[in-house]
């Protein structure tokens, strides 16, 4: 009996032996269960099927901008303004030459650097006032090479805003975005020609709209960008994700003289606006009232005993100017000019300066407990460098 189940054991330990190797080397030759899964060859690399394309989703992140800044970089310039240096009086003096001989070593003119950028294809370009003010030779440089002379069509300086001509041909203007669609958050380039290095892009996002109160300029209603902004950077592009003119570098909030993320540009609707002004007239034309306005606070509105917390309170008024001879009174608090409201200084001033002169705009006014509408014939607002009564 032991003899037998020693022999059964031993036929049992080969057949399963055998079974394994069978299983291992020569599966095929087993037969399929029902049920059990078919087994799947995949093809060689070479041989699978092409990726399908993914759709990415609107918040997916793009790798490159390169097709906005080849689009824009072409119609963005370096200038350079030289201003020719001032003589003094004595210099013509023969006892001062005599004394102090001729001078010794003769003044360098003056040379800034900037950035512009071409908005026509017949050679009108945008860049700031403090660009070019005082030059007495403006060059501009191409993103090919060519350099030209360049001509002061006009300047706008409550804006910050100039135009220059220039005669040459080919010229590569950019296309015009519209800053209504603008939104913080969204990407932006900033390209110019910081610190006379040479053509540079930066890439950055919106960090804010409708700055103002800064104390750059007499209208203000900035883009803020941390795209990098640079001196030489001023004058230059603020485009959009698809290469579109959106803002004009204008300014750098900073404590070393460089970038510390905080730059602001000129809307390229405003810029736009006064182009077409300085282009067709010479001039930008602005509605004025004559009044000296202040934002109204909390704190004065409860002072004051006023119904209204939103507004700007009138603390003077021209005498014999238009908003006198219309009934305007300091004290009284501008809530509406025509249909747009007004909640601050700022918006008063953009709502009467976009009124045309002599015209009649309906004022809305809060005087005490009073609320009235009084009928203002508009003014064109003086041609002047320093801020005045609105």
């Amino acid at each position: 009996m032991r003899r037998t189940w020693l022999i059964f054991s031993q036929a049992v330990t080969v057949a399963v032996a055998m079974l394994f190797v069978v299983s291992t080397l020569k599966p095929e030759w087993l037969p399929r269960r029902a049920g059990s899964a078919p087994v799947v060859t995949l093809p060689p690399v070479s041989q699978a099927l092409p990726a399908q394309p993914v759709a990415l989703s609107p918040t997916a992140a793009v790798s490159s901008y390169a097709g906005a800044a080849r689009r824009a970089t072409p119609a963005v310039v370096s200038i350079t303004a030289r201003k020719a240096p001032q003589r003094s009086a004595q210099s013509n003096d023969p006892w001062f030459r005599f004394f102090f001989g001729d001078g010794a070593q003769p003044q360098q003119p003056q040379v800034g650097l900037g950035s512009g950028v071409f908005v026509t294809p017949d050679g009108y370009l945008l860049t700031n006032n403090h660009v070019i003010e005082g030059a007495d030779d403006i060059e501009v440089q191409l993103a090919d090479g060519r350099t030209a002379t360049a001509r002061l069509v006009g300047t706008d300086p409550e804006t910050d805003v100039a135009v220059l001509k220039v005669e040459l041909e080919r010229v590569p203007a950019i296309s015009f975005g519209n800053t209504d669609n603008l939104q913080v958050g969204d990407v932006v380039l900033a390209i110019g020609n910081p610190f006379g290095v040479g053509q540079t892009v930066t890439s950055g996002i919106v960090s804010a709209l409708g700055r103002d109160q800064l104390g750059i300029n007499t209208f203000e209603n900035f883009i803020q960008t941390d795209a990098a902004i640079n001196p030489g950077n001023s004058g230059g592009a603020l485009v959009d994700a698809n290469g579109s003119l959106v803002g004009i570098n204008t300014a750098i909030y900073s404590r070393s003289g460089g970038n510390m993320g905080i730059g602001f540009a000129i809307p390229v609707n405003t810029a736009r606006q006064v182009m077409e002004g300085l282009i067709r007239d010479g001039q930008v034309t602005r509605g004025w009232i004559g009044v000296e306005p202040r934002d109204l606070t909390p704190e004065i509105a409860q002072t004051l005993n006023l119904p209204v917390r939103q507004g700007v309170l009138i603390t003077g008024v021209l005498q014999s100017g238009p908003a006198s001879a219309g009934g305007v009174r300091p004290g009284d608090v501008v809530t509406k000019v025509g249909d747009k409201p007004v909640t601050n200084t700022a918006q008063l001033l953009s709502a009467v300066a976009a009124l045309k002169p002599r015209e009649t705009a309906a004022i809305a006014v809060q005087r005490g407990d009073k609320a009235l509408e009084l009928n203002v014939t508009v003014a064109q607002r003086p041609k002047v460098r320093a801020r005045q009564p609105q």
